[in-house]
């Protein structure tokens, strides 16, 4: 049985939308209805952070997803070699920032 693919979309984007927002925190929080992710730009040094974007899911495009994310990390790692896991690194804490003193 032959499935009929889907039609290309047909998307548009602003110049704004298209610059992105970088983010290097996600915040993964969920009900029974949906999951909700905050992504934070965390700055060391700085007192407060702020939440940069919120993006919600229903469960299933959550899973889709998550599924859609490996596959894509899989493939960088196969043109790129492993990405490094942040827990295998030796990377201070301040980012490379100055350090505090008590």
């Amino acid at each position: 049985m032959e499935q009929n693919p889907l039609p290309p979309l047909n998307l548009e984007i602003s110049e704004e939308t298209a610059e992105g927002t970088y983010a290097n925190l996600a915040i993964i929080t969920h009900s029974n209805a949906e999951f909700v992710i905050d992504f934070v730009n965390v700055m060391p040094g700085t007192p407060k952070s702020k939440v940069k974007s919120r993006i919600i899911f229903t469960p299933m495009h959550a899973k889709r997803f998550m599924r859609a994310l490996e596959e894509n990390v899989e493939r960088f790692e196969q043109a790129n070699g492993p990405i490094q896991d942040l827990e295998q690194m030796d990377m201070p804490i301040h980012f490379g920032g100055p350090t505090g003193q008590a």
